[in-house]
């Protein structure tokens, strides 16, 4: 049947899909229907008789959604709908499932690394037939649409059927895959990863580990790959494993704030943990799996370190990558970690604006097999999805590799192979300042106010610090080398001469308001111990002092640093 709607015009997709407050979808009037009925007819008369894969991080309001959905897809002709038990399934796995089923496309209901529940955030995004997210002209038209849209489709009937058990099911002329979506993810890995090798090295005596799904979609995914699969125990090596529509009352952002669980375990929280009751490796996951934080005992891994040392390392130590990589690629705001990697080995480096989708296009076209972001993602062109177990099982390959010849009890650990990698290619000191829960209306501010700054020329306040010398200071823009496309307005960029780099960006992964990232680096080829906040203090200072952030937006610290 077909029902008439008002349209809303704040249905603008960001980086990653449409986010909102949950009480949004959920309350107001159509709103939810308002925007699948857009995605669907974006795609036009293309989607009759296609197959769509459908799944969610298990947030507050995703088993209702699910349904809702299933119900558009059948009246709008859609052929078939694959699903899981309980409509679970992490954002890389239905990246996966796209590809592997060659479906159409899919819809993922995720607000990512954001809080879930009642009070917080809800999400869709629409991924097209590569597995990744929908491109900037796709998401313009959806945009375009939900402004003018009259009506939706939707069945009078709802979906009955048994979703805990796997199986073709029949709902008016649509088919319902039920899969084991946990089991089709865990069988791609073992394409990717030596699982025998695996298992040989997490079964040392002197190797332990944990995993943080933070009461996200990661939890079965964890307990089938590191218990089922490698032979752990999960009961201990799998922390916060069980979903939950509110995280568990957490925000499930794998950083070294939200993560508390994790970080107190590894011994790195303000409270004093004995070294031997300290695993030899942690990590942790978002509320949708496609994040990873990477921890060594009582040792921070940077995300950009992470990127730099996988790509490094990818060729000798994981099978899928054997012949060598196409290239490898980074956001612009990541740090240059990897560039030295790329430059010693011969690797083309792609520098891209913040948002998977622009790793996409340089996959689809062959140019790129691993690629990262500051903010805990990394991947390959296994998917077209950040992947954080993948990049859990990545690192796990590198220790094993690097203990190949090491005896029980001389266990080279995560902070050796870090170290190494700076000895060998020096070290990128980093950081991320999030100011988190500013007015819109600040943050325009404070961007404009830089932008005039840098035409004006005006960088007074680097005056008092002498041992910096400026070499540019621009707006990051992108050109898509394989669509010509041109991103704008990607990030406020100073570069010194000696490489170092203040960015400023504004996050769009928010629900509400805006959140203002500050990014500072610094390069030392010889200077490889330093405290980071130590070492970055100046650049932090001139940064802040040339942006007048605080005064501008009233944030007197961030709310987040990593």
């Amino acid at each position: 049947m077909e029902v008439k709607t008002t349209p809303y015009k704040d249905q603008k997709p960001g980086t990653s899909g449409l986010r909102k407050k949950t009480k949004a979808f959920e309350e107001k009037e159509n709103y939810l229907e308002n925007f699948i009925q857009s995605i669907f007819d974006s795609l036009g008369d293309e989607l009759k008789k296609k197959t769509l894969v459908l799944g969610g991080d298990g947030r507050y309001y995703n088993k209702e959604a699910c349904s809702i959905i299933l119900r558009m897809a059948a009246a709008n002709g859609v052929g078939k709908m694959i699903v899981s038990s309980k409509y679970l399934m992490s954002t890389p796995c239905v990246s996966g499932l796209i590809r592997g089923k060659h479906a159409f496309g899919g819809i993922i209901l995720t607000a990512s690394h954001n809080p879930g529940g009642k009070d917080e955030d809800f999400g869709v995004k629409y991924n097209g037939s590569n597995g990744g997210p929908a491109v900037s002209n796709v998401t313009d038209k959806i945009f375009e649409i939900s402004k003018e849209i009259k009506a939706y489709k939707i069945t009078k009937e709802v979906p009955d059927y048994n979703n805990d058990k796997p199986g073709l099911y029949k709902f008016g002329s649509m088919d319902i895959e039920v899969i084991d979506a946990v089991s089709a993810y865990a069988d791609k890995m073992k394409t990717i990863f030596d699982f025998d090798k695996l298992k040989t090295f997490v079964s040392r005596k002197d190797f332990t580990m944990v995993y943080d799904s933070m009461h996200g979609v990661a939890g079965p995914f964890a307990q089938k790959i590191f218990g089922e699969e490698l032979g752990l125990d999960a009961k201990t090596v799998c922390l916060n494993g069980e979903p939950k529509e509110d995280f568990g009352g957490g925000h499930p952002d794998p950083n070294l704030t939200y993560a508390h669980d994790l970080v107190e375990t590894m011994g790195l929280g303000k409270k004093e943990v004995a070294d031997e009751k300290v695993p030899d490796f942690g990590a942790a996951a978002d509320g949708d799996a496609d994040r990873n934080m990477i921890l060594g005992k009582k040792f921070f891994v940077t995300p950009s370190d992470s990127l730099a040392i996988i790509v490094d390392k990818a060729q000798e130590c994981i099978p899928y990558f054997k012949k060598g990589l196409k290239g490898c690629a980074r956001s612009m705001p990541t740090s240059g970690a990897v560039d030295f990697v790329a430059k010693a080995k011969d690797i083309k480096l792609h520098e891209v604006p913040t948002g998977w989708k622009y790793f996409g296009n340089l996959m689809d076209s062959g140019d790129l097999s691993i690629c990262g972001e500051e903010s805990f993602g990394t991947g390959s062109d296994h998917i077209r999805e950040k992947d954080g177990v993948w990049a859990v099982l990545a690192w796990l390959s590198i220790l094993a590799q690097a203990n190949e010849d090491s005896k029980e009890g001389k266990l080279v650990g995560v902070e050796d192979v870090v170290k190494a990698h700076w000895a060998k290619y020096g070290r990128n000191y980093y950081t991320r300042y999030d100011y988190e829960g500013c007015t819109s209306e600040a943050g325009a501010e404070l961007f404009d106010l830089m932008r005039k700054k840098i035409k004006d020329g005006d960088f007074k306040a680097l005056e008092k610090f002498s041992q910096y010398k400026l070499k540019k200071a621009d707006e990051f823009e992108y050109t898509d080398p394989v669509d010509k496309s041109v991103a704008k307005k990607q990030g406020i960029r100073i570069v010194m001469e000696d490489g170092s780099r203040v960015i400023f960006r504004l996050s769009g992964t928010g629900s509400v308001g805006a959140t203002v990232r500050m990014y500072i680096e610094q390069y030392s080829k010889t200077e490889l111990d330093s405290v980071p906040a130590e070492a970055l203090k100046p650049l932090i200072d001139f940064a802040l002092e040339w942006s007048e952030l605080k005064k501008v937006t009233g944030k007197n610290g961030p709310t987040v640093i990593t």
